[in-house]
């Protein structure tokens, strides 16, 4: 299974379109997970078209994303437990704060917040950070993943310019 994962898109902010090397990814995709920070309903609806989509908010999403997708999500998906949540809040870093989010043991840990690609194990669970697609911020270009389900978890990063 084919799962895009991408999150701090900040549209339409930081942009009005979608990023064509991340649409090329998407009509293949068979799941979506978005890591927060879309800011508005109308972008949750873009990826829709592309197929299922999970998601939780971020800190800078309005009321409506809110009413749409939760603070943190728990999956189930190929028998992998997966958690979703932004990363968001005080003291601690992204990481530890994601980290600690699920008392349940998860398998991968999908956050955004720190527009970072992040990917390293903690204590046996997958923590990754796709960056961002649309808000590099100091890193050298955009971002995105791609989480394989198989008889194992493989992350990776798509870098663009």
């Amino acid at each position: 299974m084919k799962i895009i994962v991408v999150s701090d898109t900040h549209m339409p902010k930081k942009g009005k379109t979608l990023p064509g090397r991340l649409t090329e990814e998407l009509a293949t995709a068979d799941r979506i997970i978005h890591a927060g920070d879309w800011q508005t309903p109308e972008v949750y609806d873009r990826f829709k078209k592309y197929g299922q989509i999970d998601g939780v908010c971020g800190n800078t999403d309005d009321d409506q994303m809110r009413r749409l997708v939760p603070d943190k999500k728990a999956l189930t998906i190929e028998g992998f437990k997966i958690g979703i949540v932004h990363g968001h809040g005080t003291g601690k870093t992204t990481e530890k704060r994601a980290a600690e989010s699920f008392s349940e043991k998860m398998d991968c840990i999908i956050f955004g917040h720190s527009h970072i690609p992040y990917l390293r194990y903690v204590n046996k669970t997958l923590m990754f950070n796709p960056g961002s697609v649309m808000d590099k911020r100091k890193m050298p270009y955009f971002s995105f993943g791609i989480l394989t389900l198989s008889d194992h978890i493989h992350a990776e990063f798509v870098f663009f310019s």
